[in-house]
């Protein structure tokens, strides 16, 4: 019984039994009360009907004949109705009651069991007194709306336990519903544990509560598949990326062994390069990491993004004039929520590559603007350009086009730009120029 109380679906079966049960307990009382004040009702009526009567027989013809009407009545083959009359000594004078009832409330209705041939009866009497002392009691036996009452009852219970069984079996059925549906999930969630992340929960387009929860999970799975995926893909890259200068460092410090003191020094310079090379795509990763697995930027503070715009375009500028360039820069004031070291870290890297591919003589623009609830930040430049093929791909770790190979990089850059604008809702996408690149972000503004 502990087992089966534990079980949702037996706890949910049993719910649905008891509101079944005890709605239609609530709902049978309350019609069986209704039907028997109705009655009762009916009945006050009949009797104030019925006095009503003998009473205009007193008015007018005289106490004798009053009399001699209740009399005629009380011996009458009426067994539904009851008549008495006592003088103000509370003696009978007529009728089948052997004392006057007391009444139970001022307005003289009286409500008693009379025991007959068929058991205990229930009389409804209304008292009326007279001026002299005399006292006249009409009522009426409610046999037949008793025996109504109890038919109702014993109906009622009959289909009190038709409902707690029908509420039984509805309560069965949607815990097999609802078993059946969670059982997918269940399902898909122990394969998926087992290694088949491609698995994913079935849909059936209700948009039932259900069925949100399967897209919620099969979107979790998604995401779970592309950080696996990303863990792997950068895990190829690094043996791949990172072993031709892990190579070339141990060549050069064997090399080193057998030289004279100053090509010594000259290759140990050089390795010393190489390993602040590696430190610096080492560090690049874990920054990474750290910034993909940062929540969402709903607690960081209000900043306006103008004001990093023109920071990172007065760090440029002199880079720029160095390379005859022209370092072009407009921002509006554009207040958006964030991580500030983060966004500053977006805008130098998307100028560093412009100032990197640009050739001298061109023109870089960095643009800030609004745009429809969004800050939409451009950085453009007249360069080689990315192919449309490889817009998507030069945002993975370590990707770096085969004509930019010979530069200095470690292809991080723009994997970093990708997460941290990811982190702040927004978006990233490659434009062409023709020629040159163009590199456009949409951030929400705050508020």
């Amino acid at each position: 019984m502990i087992a089966l109380t534990r079980s949702t679906s037996a706890r949910l079966a049993i719910a649905v039994t008891l509101s079944f049960f005890v709605a239609f307990v609530v709902l049978g009382v309350g019609v069986r009360f209704a039907v028997s004040t109705l009655l009762d009702g009916d009945t006050r009526d009949v009797v104030r009907a019925d006095e009503a009567g003998l009473l205009e027989i007193a008015r007018d013809d005289g106490r004798h004949d009053f009399i001699e009407e209740v009399r005629s009545r009380v011996e009458s083959d009426d067994d539904a109705a009851v008549y008495g009359l006592f003088d103000a000594a509370g003696r009978r004078i007529a009728g089948p009651l052997a004392h006057l009832p007391a009444p139970h409330n001022p307005r003289g209705w009286v409500e008693f069991a009379q025991s007959d041939d068929g058991g205990d009866v229930r009389v409804i009497t209304h008292q009326h007194r007279f001026r002299d002392g005399l006292t006249l009691v009409t009522g009426q036996r409610t046999r037949s709306q008793d025996r109504f009452l109890a038919l109702m009852l014993r109906t009622a219970l009959a289909a009190a336990l038709v409902a707690a069984t029908l509420g039984g079996l509805i309560g069965w059925l949607t815990s097999r519903w609802v078993s059946r549906r969670l059982s997918d999930l269940d399902e898909t969630a122990e394969r998926v544990g087992d290694g088949e992340l491609g698995l994913r929960a079935p849909v059936d387009g209700s948009d039932d509560a259900f069925d949100r929860l399967s897209r919620r999970f099969n979107a979790m799975l998604d995401r779970i598949e592309d950080l696996l995926g990303g863990v792997r893909h950068a895990t190829d890259h690094i043996a791949h990326d990172l072993r031709t200068p892990l190579t070339r460092l141990r060549n050069r410090l064997e090399e080193a062994r057998h030289r004279d003191d100053e090509a010594r020094t000259r290759a140990l310079d050089a390795a010393l390069v190489e390993t602040d090379q590696l430190l610096q795509a080492f560090g690049a990763l874990l920054r990474l990491a750290r910034i993909e697995a940062q929540p969402a930027v709903a607690d960081e503070p209000v900043l306006d993004l103008a004001e990093l715009v023109d920071d990172a375009a007065e760090l440029y500028t002199p880079s720029a004039l160095e390379r005859g360039l022209d370092l072009e820069s407009h921002a509006v004031s554009s207040r958006v929520r964030g991580d500030r070291d983060q966004l500053f870290q977006v805008i130098v890297n998307l100028l560093d590559n412009a100032l990197k591919y640009a050739p001298e003589g061109s023109r870089v623009r960095i643009e800030l603007s609004r745009d429809d609830g969004s800050a939409l930040l451009r950085v453009d430049d007249e360069g080689p350009g990315v192919p449309e093929s490889e817009r998507e791909r030069v945002f993975d770790r370590f990707q770096r086009l085969e004509t930019h190979r010979g530069s200095p990089g470690i292809g991080l850059g723009l994997s970093l730009v990708r997460a941290i604008v990811l982190r702040h809702g927004g978006q990233v996408r490659l434009v062409d120029r023709g020629p040159g690149l163009g590199v456009c972000i949409n951030l929400p503004l705050a508020g």
